[in-house]
This record gives C-alpha cells, structure tokens and sequence, in this order.
C-alpha cells in the first residue's frame, strides 16, 4: 500500500482534470482524513452524496460518486477545489481503486457462490492447499481463518476492508486465499479488483428476497461472479446436480472461460457412491472417469458434494489432482455446519448446523438420517427482519424430514419473536413451540434415547443472539455441552 497516490493512478478521472495526491480511502465520511478519497455511494435510504459536507470538513480532497450524487453535490464540491469524479458505478469504480490503492493480493485466489455451503467450500480450499504446504486463508462468514486471521462483520466485506485485508494477509506471507461471493457482495460490486483464477458454483435456492425482491434478480447476483469478476482465462467449477448449474455454465462458456463440472453420478468429478457411518462417509468418485475411493471424516452427504466442488476449485488453481485427493481424508468440520456438539452418556449425539433456508434445513436433516439409527429430532426457527416468505417454509421442510420438530427462536432482532415462531409453525403444526432458545435445546437433548441424534438449525458458529438492538451470548455448541452436561450429571 502507498502512502500516496495520485488519483488518476486509481483508475479515476475528476472533472476539469483535477489529479490530486490521494492517502486513503473511505465511504464512511466519519472516517475520513486529510487528503482522502470519499466514495459517496447510492443507498437503500439515502444517497452517499449527502454526507459530502462532512467529508470535506474532514479534508477530503476528492469524490467519486454517480450522476445523482453529483447533481447533488457538484457545484459545491468544485466550488471547494475539490476534485469531482462521476461514473456510471461508483461502487465498482471504488473496488478498482481499492485494489490499486492496496495493491498487494495473495498470488491464487478462487472464490465461490450460491445459496448454502460457500463457507464449507471456501474452509475445505483453504485446508486443502495447507495440506499441500501453502501458506492460506479462507474469506467469508466465519471471517479470515486459516495461516492469517481477521474478524470481518461482513461475508463479503466492504472494498476498501476486503482489499486490506488481502493486502495485510499477502504482506503477512499468505499465498492461497478461497473467498466466499455472497449475494450482497456480488450485487455491490465488493469483488471487483480480486485477481481470480477459479470460481465456483454450489447451489440456489430461497433466500435474501427481502434485498433482492425477485429470483431473477438473486441469481443474476450470483451469476456476476462468472460474467463479471472471474476473468475469460479463469476456470469456472459447477455443481450440475442444481437446475441452475446449466445456466452457469452457459453464462461461463459465453465468456470463454474453462468448465469444471461437480456433481452426483454425472461431471469431470463424479460423486458415484456413498457408504455412511458413524463418524463419516466412504465415498467413490471418478476423475475425468477414473475411479478414487476415499474416508471423509465428515457428517452428511452434501458435505461430499462440498468437498469435490473444493477439490475442483484446487485443481482449477494448478494442482495436481491425485496429490489433492491424498489430502481429502484429513478435512475437518467447518465451525458450525453439521458440527458434532456433545454426545449423551446413552450414546445419543447433537450436531450444530447453519441451515438457515428452507432447502438447507431439508438437505441438513436428510444428510443426516443415513448416519441415525433412531429418531432424529431437528430444532428450528428464523430470523426476524429477514425475508418472511421462507418462515413456513423452514417449518414445512423440518417437518417433513425430521421425526421431532421444535420451534424457537433465533435472532427476532426487532420483530416480535412470537409471531416468527408463529409464521415457522404453520409449516410445522405438528412442532413444540418453545421460545426460549436454551429450554429449546435442553428440550430437544432430554428426548434423546440411545440410537436418536438432535440437530439444532440456524445459527451455526454464531456467539450471539441478536433481540432488538442488544447481541445476547448465545453459542448453540456452548448449550448442546451445557444441556448434556446437566442432564448426565456433569454439573453439579
């Protein structure tokens, strides 16, 4: 990172020719400083531009906004000798000028996209390349883990906090980096500037229509990882066992970039068979339609899935492929999905998943039964100010597959906690409906006869619960531990 630079070295142009000496970035005008860019982006509820006063008040020497915010503000910012550049997408403008600022971005990167398993993928990928000796990190939703840690607030972080990070982690010797693209991120335009070699593609299904309002506009979200951030050299991987995989792939050949394809029974990487115990899985799977066979020490079946579309995305980066799948049976669980959390004196256990969708909590549960002899007890609930249209929908799917349901709570934020519970149960009517989340869990852990295994839905590697404005403590791998701990007489 250079401590300046002029503006036209960050891709932008002012109005009039300005090129002032540029020493640091912000969209946030509270965090400006002398001699910074001010990036006043368009928003849900207001534009960037009116905090402009601000920013120059803080010594911002130049702005990048679009035509509504310059309309806004344009006279008054020349008016100031300050230097004005306008474009059709700020936002993307401002990730370029991120990555130029920055600079520095571990030598491989790959990222990955779809509704559930970005973050099982992403960790997979990181673990792989360190079995293979580099030096990596996975980016997203648990933040940066792996050879260099950060915490994000974001899964896919803001430009300017993104690009440090990877700036920071290549400075630190990090060579490897897998990234999650959310939705959000990809709509924002928080990748561009990531120099990628591989993206790839899990699934789609409901989820964020609260931001994105329509199906349509959600996997055009998704899909502007392959038509807009990876590059024509780079290697598309696709899971084809989704219905959407053919327009990925479509999307992927029209910008000439090379195919990669995952899936179940069919693709470069074929998922053909599946013995389940236990503690994992034996899987078979061909390469290019030679036969492998290893010991995956991971629950569930879509977890196979995952791990080939990680593998994928390994090869796609320049790896050798039997040396990859020499490493598969030292993957470890990702924090949160389908975690092991406690197991009873009688045998029975409590797994901890992120299933937050309605597909995901059928796929959770469902890959779950083969590895069950008993009943197999599933706790649920949704979040408030979140798309509401999948709250039955999350009740409907629990239903279906498990053979106990309870509905609780999970982050109301600022709705009424009851009516969400509500909402869950007119897809599970059948469900006890206990709100507090701790009772629920103790609940579900006190049915468990030997054989049975609990699954408790939602919130994954959460530590807290969010009511209101307040983050409560709250980590459901925590209270499994407490619950059974209480109940066979480990607390006193």
């Amino acid at each position: 990172m250079a401590c300046e630079q002029p503006l036209s070295q960050l891709g932008l142009t002012a109005r009039g020719g300005a090129d002032p000496m540029i020493r640091g970035l912000a969209t946030d005008s509270r965090q400006v400083g002398e001699g910074f860019l001010f990036a006043a982006l368009p928003g849900s509820q207001v534009h960037g531009a009116r905090f402009v006063e601000m920013a120059l008040e803080q010594g911002a020497v130049a702005i990048l906004t679009d035509v509504e915010g310059a309309a806004l503000v344009g006279e008054f910012v020349e008016d100031n000798g300050v230097a004005l550049s306008v474009v059709e997408d700020p936002r993307q403008s401002l990730a370029g000028a991120a990555a130029l600022w920055f600079g520095a971005q571990p030598q491989t990167m790959v990222a990955v996209t779809g509704t559930n398993g970005k973050t099982s993928v992403a960790t997979f990928v990181r673990q792989i390349w360190s079995e293979l000796g580099y030096s990596a990190i996975n980016v997203g939703t648990t933040g940066v883990e792996g050879a260099w840690s950060r915490a994000l607030q974001h899964t896919t972080p803001d430009p300017i906090t993104l690009h440090k990070a990877l700036a920071d982690a290549a400075e630190a010797g990090v060579t490897h980096a897998a990234m999650e693209a959310s939705s959000h991120g990809l709509d924002q335009r928080r990748l561009h500037g990531v120099h990628l070699v591989a993206a790839g593609f899990t699934n789609f299904t409901q989820d964020h229509l609260d931001y994105h309002h329509s199906f349509e506009a959600y996997f055009a979200a998704k899909a502007s990882l392959f038509r807009s951030v990876l590059p024509e050299d780079g290697v598309a991987v696709l899971n084809m066992n989704d219905p959407r995989g053919v327009e990925m792939r479509a999307l992927a050949a029209a910008k000439g970039q090379e195919i990669m394809t995952v899936g179940l029974g069919l693709g470069d990487l074929a998922l053909v068979g599946t013995r389940y115990d236990a503690t994992g899985q034996d899987i078979r799977f061909s390469w290019h339609d030679k036969a492998q066979v290893v010991r995956l020490n991971l629950i569930g079946g879509f977890q196979a899935e995952n791990v080939l579309l990680a593998a994928g995305l390994v090869i796609a980066s320049g790896e050798d492929p039997l040396k990859v799948f020499e490493t598969l049976p030292h993957l470890t669980t990702v924090r949160g999905r389908m975690q092991l959390a406690a197991t009873r004196s009688n045998g029975a256990t409590v797994f901890v998943d992120y299933a937050h969708t309605p597909d995901a909590v059928s796929t959770a549960i469902q890959a779950l039964r083969p590895h069950v002899l008993g009943r197999l007890i599933a706790i649920v609930g949704a979040g408030g100010d979140r798309d509401a249209s999948k709250r039955a929908l999350m009740g409907e799917a629990a239903q279906a597959k498990a053979d106990v349901v309870i509905v609780t709570d999970d982050n109301p934020r600022s709705e009424d906690p009851a009516a969400i519970r509500a909402a869950v149960m007119t897809g599970a009517p059948d469900a006890y409906n206990v709100g507090d989340r701790a009772e629920a869990i103790l609940r579900g852990v006190d049915m468990l006869a030997p054989g049975d295994a609990l699954i408790i839905c939602g919130k994954g590697h959460e530590s807290g619960q969010v009511v209101g404005d307040t983050v409560l403590p709250f980590d459901d791998v925590e209270q499994a531990s407490i619950a059974v701990a209480a109940l066979d007489g480990g607390i006193a």
